[in-house]
């Protein structure tokens, strides 16, 4: 396989289109709502009405703008686009009537809504465009030719200098550096080395790396061979949860169509590099989402977390020096590659670069995957993208960061989302969930709600996060059923301390974090909730 080779892959896929195309979601949530049936019967429509020559119906990854599926897009001959939404499968002969000029009043949406217009699609360029069962269609798209240019072109640490001038952080959720992460790891001794990619995707409301993983399956791949080039690797894994299936079966299809044609295996490219990858399924703790948890999973014990150093990029798999990160980080990879780490790293703030993808769910009008520029504030996320509180109610908080995160209030809406502005806040970027709340949100019950989920996920290595999240919750319970003492707050903020300084991992390390968020900005919900002749006196204090 040669740069010619794949110019004639992208030809001949090219030749395939047709004038006009009906892109039709088949990811999860489409999925979810029979898109499959429609476009089952789209097909059917298209032959009845003798349009197969000139009409084309493919399944396309995630459009992003989950809430309003199933969702088709319809590119027009003229160049123009017209994304119908709420589509079910008795709509198929009248969508194919329209294109035909027959008005069917079916519902659409506006091209310039903000959710689209406001964003800055990089990683998800490909998402809700190409086909992600066929290795043509990214190949079409431009797909690994930047595997091709670094391996014909550049050096190993050639590639992990470009990543680290792009400014490229970690996008699992603590936002470490990942060019420092690879140089760790490419300097390494040894001559087995290991990339592992994180899909176990855990927090609730999350579902970004689902979505990247069924959109764009090849995309990660890409990024994952380069890394494998650059820091010595020639074994990956990636771990997915089996909760995703479509995205498990997408990824085995697109690693047996690029060992089909000399892009993962043996002398990649007709080159010394070899790189082979496997699918490992999690299934489904949690903790797994922590790497030396996931580490342990891999090589088949118990997903249990263990002390760090050792780490990873040192001793990881099998004790062998170990690269990973996250879907969505290896997903920028290819894009860094193609247009310069300087294009990248003008994208964003001083120290948050590029761009990031969020799961925008809650009370909110507008749901769905956004890809937007780091430092865009919060309140540009949920006002404009997401159109605000629905049936008249205010933004309450909005959560982000998961479990491990914190509910950031109102009165910081203009707080610019990167990673050092939501750490001040007492939250964190994670690795991309955010949960919007109006004003009808008892944030106690939030607090209680991620509590209960931390006490059942703990994997119960270490006391101080078995036990201590037990008794949180016990006390927010307490709280809530109005039998807590202002001693009982007292001990809630103790514990909270207590399982944050002495927990094995960061998984119990941060599980306190929404306690500690909703008491700093929410504090009065608490108290009003306390034995009256225990209750402070002071005044309720809701800022900081």
């Amino acid at each position: 396989m040669q740069l010619e080779d794949l110019n004639a892959l992208a030809e001949k896929e090219h030749a395939t289109r047709k004038k006009t195309c009906l892109r039709t979601c088949m990811s999860a949530g489409c999925l979810s709502s029979q898109s499959d049936k429609l476009k089952k019967n789209l097909d059917a429509a298209v032959t009845a009405a003798g349009l197969t020559k000139d009409v084309e119906v493919r399944r396309v990854g995630c459009m992003g703008f989950c809430g309003q599926g199933p969702l088709v897009a319809v590119d027009q001959p003229d160049g123009h686009s017209k994304l119908y939404e709420h589509l079910t499968p008795d709509d198929a002969t009248k969508l194919v009537g329209e294109i035909q000029g027959q008005p069917s009043g079916l519902p659409f949406g506006d091209e310039k809504h903000p959710f689209f217009a406001r964003q800055m699609r990089i990683v998800r360029a490909n998402g809700g465009v190409i086909d992600p069962e066929r290795i043509e269609a990214y190949i079409e798209a431009g797909g690994y030719r930047a595997l091709l240019q670094v391996l014909t072109e550049n050096t190993p640490a050639g590639v992990v200098e470009a990543i680290t001038k792009s400014g490229l952080r970690g996008r699992g959720g603590a936002g470490y550096p990942t060019g420092l992460k690879w140089a760790t790891v490419a300097r390494a001794a040894g001559p087995k080395k290991y990339v592992v990619c994180n899909g176990d995707e855990g927090d609730p409301g999350a579902f970004m790396d689902r979505s990247i993983l069924e959109s764009d399956p090849h995309l990660v791949l890409e990024g994952m061979a380069i890394a494998a080039y650059a820091t010595g690797a020639d074994q990956g894994f990636l771990y997915v949860r089996a909760e995703y299936p479509l995205a498990i079966s997408r990824l085995n299809l697109a690693i047996k169509q690029a060992k089909a044609i000399g892009i993962l295996g043996a002398n990649i490219f007709e080159t010394p590099f070899s790189f082979n990858v496997e699918v490992r399924i999690g299934a489904g703790a949690f903790v797994c989402g922590e790497e030396t948890a996931l580490m342990a999973s891999i090589e088949g014990k118990r997903g249990q977390p263990r002390p760090r150093p050792p780490f990873p990029a040192e001793s990881g798999l099998w004790g062998k020096p170990t690269l990973l990160n996250n879907v969505e980080t290896f997903a920028n990879i290819v894009p860094i590659i193609q247009r310069g780490a300087e294009w990248y790293a003008s994208i964003g703030t001083e120290k948050s670069k590029g761009t990031k993808v969020f799961a925008l769910t809650g009370k909110v009008k507008n749901n769905g995957l956004i890809e937007v520029p780091m430092g865009i504030t919060l309140r540009e996320i949920v006002e404009e993208l997401g159109g605000g509180a629905p049936d008249g109610h205010e933004i309450k908080a909005v959560q982000t960061g998961g479990p491990s995160g914190g509910c950031i209030p109102q009165q910081h809406l203009d707080t610019p989302v990167d990673y050092d502005s939501l750490g001040q806040l007492g939250s964190i970027m994670g690795s991309g969930g955010m949960v919007v709340m109006d004003d009808t949100t008892n944030m106690v019950e939030i607090a209680r709600f991620y509590m209960e989920f931390c006490r059942d996920e703990s994997c119960g290595k270490c006391i101080p996060c078995r036990a201590g999240t037990v008794q949180m919750h016990q006390l927010l319970n307490k709280i809530i059923e109005r039998r807590a003492t202002a001693e009982d707050l007292k001990q809630l903020e103790e514990l909270c301390d207590m399982v944050r300084q002495t927990s094995l991992c960061g998984l119990g390390q941060t599980a306190p974090n929404p306690v500690l968020s909703t008491l700093r900005f929410f504090r009065h919900e608490y108290e009003e909730l306390l034995q009256p002749e225990t209750a402070p006196h002071a005044p309720h204090s809701n800022h900081s």
